[in-house]
């Protein structure tokens, strides 16, 4: 393997230059020796003393030999030293010797060529907030408390239930930004950026595990679910589910003693207080940096910005202040998983920068043993079936699925087992393989697209060819769209498992062959993304061939000039391009497109038509990237190009850049163009902060002028708050509509004219402008050929 964990470990001190850099660490003690552990729990199972299981958020109890949770890497146990008494019953039961209560501290080092800090975040803790009620009401719960209610392996095995009466709830209601856009109780003046679509996922998981109707109400200020598809998920809830969205913030939780359920008192937008009762609230609690990520920035000598996180340039957000450290996930900012992936990838390669001259020098390859040859053998297949917590077994009657799969032909032993994707049911299908001669194996649980490879790989350790495997994927094509029809589900289960074993028996063993690969990189774009992601490649050391349509570099990026934070995105831009253009390793083909394109991963050859000519060449290359872009919607709305007194937020910035802005004594934008409707239903994500970017600097150039910000819900996630912030305090008037009520906009010389209705007055108002802006969205560019050419979904 190439990797190594050292679990239970902190950072000391970081030494040296990038490239060359010493880490001392501290192992902390845990007790039992992860080993020689085992993970049978027999410590756990006889240990007589509870302590509160922080890990489902005080919900219930664990002992004080535990492990967190049943797929924990690695799968050992550990004794909590405040909770342990001595009584030495776990080291009396441990057959393996593991427990060690002479355990201390331990010094490691390492040497390493760059550093990645992604020391993650933790959910603000509301129980000061007196007048909510957290931990003085059982009902109150955290966000992250709601989260192991749902879960399988929570306090409550999955199953949606009162803390204080363990009886199903039937209403719900969510409170947002606790913790988070509230810079008077807890400081903390960011967005947090995942509470919004979470607390969705939370009310939609929770409809679908209750027995009945379960009315759930989200209490928010906006609505902020910004990502891919992430809007189509808000509004399957709102319109198909019924999840209430209700603009508000609570006021006051109380309980009714008698029944436990909780009266909340909130203020709507009219400022009118209204009651309802809830038997249950939760609250979506914001992220915060620990303490601990704090003084370990001060360890490693990293700048933080004034929330503690990570503070980093705009143009190179997972670099820190220090060279050869990068950060990445929540660290650097608030941001949900798929962001934080995405820019652990990103933290990866820059790392990758610092050591590419070392690649390889120190991999470890794996050891396998000899396979079997089954050629002569009748098939011997063991089933096994997943519970996948109560994702699957919440439906299916999986005890009845694993009975059936026993009735097959060629079936010779069957299980099943709550997470069969756990370390330890991987090395229970090893011990069954080997002890009832299994030579074929039947997984009956999720999607092969993320779990096939590591039951291969169980397969090949025990020297079985990988491809004698089959799945059943009884989750994604089964459980979950048949979740309220158990019994069909079941028998539909029971064919996805015939079909799979009377698959298994016809398999062949299957021999993988080595092919060379082609080190060349191409990348299709030339604006920004595509410069950055040549740059990496060529700085690990491959040849890049960089194919833009336009004449020259840049994309959409040159139509651009400050980002909101005030950095010069022309200057950053003519860099790029400087350092891309006199890159040897990099070679630019402007004024071309792809005219065909064949091969394999590895191994692939496009064809490109260069210039008016459309003389063509083929360039052979192992990978291939696709950053072709998006562009600025063109309204066909609000008298765009009627009226030259409206533009869209990009034509008002090539304005303000000259500083022409000493006539707008009325401005108006309005959000959402383009954005959030039937044809393009996707939030564009930057609309709201470009808004908010001219809107500022309008207010800059002349802080007597007017302006106005017509909005659905105002996006600024992240640190993007602050400015939102600043805009109110600088006067900017924010008026939010409804999207089936519009603003209605009219010409006349004497200005443009926009009605709305004014969400607290409750009336239309009439607005006269000398300028309106159109915060237009981002549509993809026009990529039906390339797409077909290359055969990519979209």
């Amino acid at each position: 393997m190439n990797i190594e964990l050292m679990t239970n470990s902190e950072v000391k001190s970081v030494e040296g230059k990038p490239g060359n850099m010493k880490v001392t660490l501290v192992n902390q003690p845990r007790y039992i020796d992860p080993v020689a552990c085992t993970g049978c729990g027999e410590c756990s199972r006889h240990c007589p003393v509870a302590a509160v299981n922080q890990i489902n958020k005080g919900l219930d109890d664990r002992r004080a030999a535990y492990i967190e949770y049943a797929q924990a890497v690695p799968l050992a146990y550990a004794i909590d030293p405040d909770a342990c008494i001595g009584c030495g019953l776990c080291e009396n039961m441990c057959i393996a010797k593991a427990v060690k209560y002479d355990d201390t501290e331990r010094e490691a080092s390492v040497t390493v060529g760059s550093v990645i800090l992604s020391s993650g975040s933790k959910g603000y803790d509301p129980s000061g907030l007196d007048f909510l009620g957290y931990g003085k009401y059982p009902n109150v719960v955290t966000s992250e408390g709601f989260e192991r209610i749902l879960s399988a392996g929570g306090p409550y095995y999955g199953h949606v239930m009162r803390p204080l009466d363990r009886e199903e709830p039937k209403s719900i209601a969510w409170l947002q930004c606790i913790g988070s856009r509230d810079t008077n109780r807890c400081g903390n003046g960011y967005c947090s950026s995942v509470c919004c679509m979470y607390a969705v996922k939370e009310a939609m998981i929770a409809k679908e595990h209750i027995h009945g109707d379960l009315d759930c109400a989200i209490f928010n200020m906006d609505m902020r679910t910004v990502g891919k598809d992430y809007e189509k998920y808000f509004l399957r809830a709102k319109d198909n589910q019924g999840v209430r969205f209700v603009k508000a913030r609570a006021h006051t939780i109380t309980e009714i003693p008698e029944t436990g359920d909780l009266i909340l008192k909130y203020a709507d937008e009219t400022g009118e207080t209204k009651e309802e009762i809830f038997s249950m609230v939760v609250l979506s609690v914001g992220l915060e940096i620990p303490s601990s990520s704090v003084e370990l920035a001060q360890r490693m000598g990293i700048e933080l910005n004034k929330y503690n996180f990570a503070k980093t340039d705009p143009f190179t957000p997972v670099a820190t202040s220090r060279p050869g450290i990068y950060t990445c996930g929540v660290f650097q900012g608030p941001k949900d998983i798929p962001g934080s992936v995405t820019q652990a990838s990103a933290a990866a390669c820059m790392a990758g920068t610092d050591i590419a001259e070392s690649r390889g020098k120190d991999i470890e390859t794996i050891e396998v043993p000899e396979e079997i040859d089954i050629t002569e053998q009748e098939p011997r297949i063991g089933v096994f079936v997943c519970n996948c917590g109560i994702n699957i077994g919440g439906i299916v009657d999986v005890p009845s699925v694993q009975e059936y799969a026993s009735t097959l032909p060629n079936v010779v032993f069957t299980d099943q087992n709550l997470f069969t994707c756990s370390q330890d049911t991987q090395d229970k299908i090893k011990e069954m393989i080997i002890e009832h001669k299994l030579n074929r194996v039947v997984v009956a649980s999720c999607s092969p697209k993320t779990h096939e490879a590591m039951f291969m790989e169980t397969l090949e350790a025990c020297g079985i060819n990988k491809y004698l495997f089959e799945m059943a994927n009884i989750r994604n094509q089964n459980s979950w769209i048949h979740s309220k029809y158990p019994v069909e589900a079941t028998q539909k289960a029971k064919d996805l498992v015939r079909m799979s074993v009377a698959r298994a028996a016809n398999l062949k063993t299957l021999e993988e062959k080595k092919v060379p690969i082609n080190k060349q990189g191409l990348i299709i774009g030339g604006g920004v993304a595509g410069m950055n992601a040549a740059l990496s490649l060529a700085k690990q050391g491959f040849d890049v061939v960089l194919v833009e349509k336009e004449t020259q570099l840049g994309g959409f990026s040159r139509n651009l000039h400050r980002t909101i934070e005030g950095e010069d995105i022309q200057a950053y831009l003519k860099t790029l391009i400087d350092e891309v253009t006199n890159n040897k390793s990099i070679k630019v083909i402007t004024d071309a497109g792809i005219v065909g394109f064949e091969g394999f991963k590895g191994n692939f050859a496009t064809e490109i038509a260069v210039g008016s000519q459309g003389d063509t060449q083929k360039i052979d290359h192992g990978i291939i990237i696709v950053a072709t872009g998006a562009k600025e919607y063109k309204p066909k709305e609000f008298l765009y190009k009627e009226d030259d007194r409206v533009m869209t937020q990009v034509e008002l910035g090539d304005i303000l850049e000259g500083k022409n802005a000493a006539d707008f004594n009325s401005v108006v934008m309005i959000q959402c163009v383009g954005s959030r409707n039937e044809e393009n239903v996707e939030c564009s994500r930057i609309c709201c902060q470009s808004a908010v970017k001219n809107a500022l600097h309008i207010k800059k150039l002349n802080p007597d002028s007017m302006v106005y910000i017509l909005y659905r819900d105002i996006r600024t996630n992240g640190m993007l708050e602050d400015y939102y912030t600043e805009a109110r305090k600088q006067g900017i008037i924010f008026i939010r509509f409804e999207s089936d009520a519009p603003p209605d906009v009219k010409s006349s010389p004497d200005g443009v004219f926009i009605t709305v209705k004014d969400h607290i007055l409750q009336q239309d108002i009439e607005i006269q402008a000398d300028i309106l802006t159109l915060s237009a969205g981002i549509v993809a560019e026009d990529t039906d050929e390339i797409s077909g050419i290359m055969k990519l979904n979209r």
